[in-house]
């Protein structure tokens, strides 16, 4: 292993959105001696309440855009390490329309990457498990480090152009950089578009949860603090120009856990409607994390899915107005596209 990177003043993009937000308050809760700087452009999918109770002395908010190099001319030095995890990420957006994807997720790690390099910054980029494609059902395998890409949306192909990128940059310019790969997250402050909280919420709110095609997609769910601490280890001890994938071995296709969450909210479980299944719809993602806990040590501690669930779940019934107001625009929006 690598001496211990031990940052003071690190940067975070994307910081006001679901997993960038967690990870914010994981720092704060574990490292009270780093100082974070939130970027943040506040698209819809980023709310400046998931860190509020948290600016102050250790955290501080700035809104912009990580395409704007000027900002970033200003805002870079004096940091330590960039954590970047802004991105557009909602496969059904990407589909309906590819542009935005890449600006933020293509154009956006480029201007950031340029600035890291230009003041000789650690950077890590936070990757999706989306990039290497999908699996049979039926496959014994998982995804390693070794996987060759296969993206099949344009969100995951978007993704895997910003992973090449950081990784020309490490071998061309000698950017000191780690990615990682993770599998799909699941607590609290994530946007009621996505799957979890989009059951949880019409469950609440009285309407019928919809589930894709069969509902054999199988998802490698993890808590989003595991993934938080995933990455705090991977920047501090991560090997420079490697890339390290976190998952939780938490294999559940879409309507087990939708049965799941009917369960633990008091539902029956059959209280759900099918829809027509989106394009291009992945079937099976796995994640092997074995390097990232043979080399770095690290280990999930969020290893019961139904408990991490019912927190979940009790945290959306907690805060309905940290998600009503944007529930009923989310839902039309799916009712336009069919969903």
């Amino acid at each position: 292993m690598t001496d211990a990177f031990i940052p003071k003043n690190i940067i975070v993009t994307g910081g006001c959105g679901f997993i960038g937000s967690n990870f914010v308050h994981y720092v704060v809760n574990n490292h009270p001696d780093v100082h974070v700087t939130v970027l943040d452009a506040l698209t819809y999918a980023g709310n400046l309440e998931n860190i509020k109770p948290l600016l102050g002395d250790q955290v501080e908010f700035v809104h912009g855009n990580i395409c704007d190099a000027q900002l970033l001319d200003e805002l870079v030095p004096g940091h330590d390490a960039i954590v970047h995890y802004a991105a557009e990420s909602h496969n059904d957006n990407s589909i309906a329309d590819p542009e935005p994807f890449l600006k933020t997720n293509v154009e956006g790690t480029f201007r950031l990457i340029e600035a890291a390099r230009k003041y000789d910054v650690r950077f890590h980029h936070v990757s999706t498990d989306e990039v290497y494609g999908d699996l049979a059902l039926d496959d014994p395998a998982k995804f390693t480090e070794e996987t060759p890409y296969h993206p099949s949306s344009p969100y995951s192909s978007t993704k895997a152009s910003s992973d090449l990128l950081v990784r020309a940059w490490f071998r061309t310019y000698g950017l000191r950089m780690t990615i990682s790969n993770c599998s799909n997250n699941y607590g609290p402050y994530q946007h009621v578009e996505k799957f979890i909280p989009r059951q949880i919420t019409n469950i609440i709110e009285g309407i019928r949860p919809k589930l894709y095609g069969d509902g054999l997609n199988v998802r490698d769910w993890i808590h989003t603090e595991d993934h938080s601490s995933a990455v705090w280890t991977i920047l501090t001890q991560g090997r420079l120009g490697e890339t390290y994938l976190i998952g939780a071995n938490g294999e559940r296709n879409n309507l087990t856990v939708l049965k799941d969450i009917l369960r633990v909210m008091g539902q029956p479980e059959d209280a759900f409607d099918w829809v027509k299944d989106r394009p291009g719809h992945d079937r099976r993602y796995a994640i092997d994390a074995t390097k990232l806990r043979t080399e770095l040590g690290w280990k999930p501690t969020h290893t019961d899915f139904e408990s991490g669930l019912r927190a979940t779940v009790q945290w959306y019934v907690d805060n309905p107005q940290w998600w009503e107001p944007v529930k009923a625009a989310t839902e039309a929006k799916y009712k336009a596209q069919g969903q």
